[in-house]
C-alpha cells in the first residue's frame, strides 16, 4: 500500500473480530488483516488499485475484501509466478456480498 502511496499506520492487535463487526465485516469475508481508510472497511489482500477504485467511486457500502488469502494476491506471491483466481468483494451495509473486481 505504501508503494502505491498511501500513507500506512499499522498497528498489531490480538484480536480483529470486534473491529470487524464494528465496521461491517461480515465472517465470511473475513482474512488476515483490517484496514480502515475514507470511512471504509478494507479487510485481507486487497490489490491497491481496488483500494483506489473504492475511495473514487465511493458507494455507498461498508468497503470492500478478499476473503482468505488467496495465492497471488498482494503479499501472498506463490513460487515461480504461480497464482489462483480471486475476487475482491463490495460489502454492502447490510452485510451482503458482491463482486467488485475479478483478478
Amino acid at each position: 500500500m505504501r508503494a502505491a502511496g498511501f500513507q500506512v499506520d499499522v498497528q498489531d492487535l490480538p484480536e480483529l473480530s470486534g473491529i470487524r463487526r464494528r465496521y461491517g465485516v461480515p465472517d465470511e469475508a473475513s482474512s488476515c488483516h483490517t484496514g480502515l481508510i475514507g470511512g471504509y472497511a478494507v479487510e485481507g489482500h486487497v490489490p491497491a488499485a481496488d483500494v483506489i477504485r473504492l475511495l473514487d467511486e465511493a458507494p455507498d457500502a461498508a468497503g470492500i475484501a478478499v476473503p482468505g488469502m488467496p495465492v497471488g494476491s498482494p503479499g501472498m506471491e506463490g513460487p515461480n509466478g504461480v497464482r489462483e483466481a480471486y475476487q475482491t468483494v463490495l460489502i454492502a451495509r447490510d452485510g451482503s456480498l458482491s463482486v467488485f473486481a475479478r483478478h
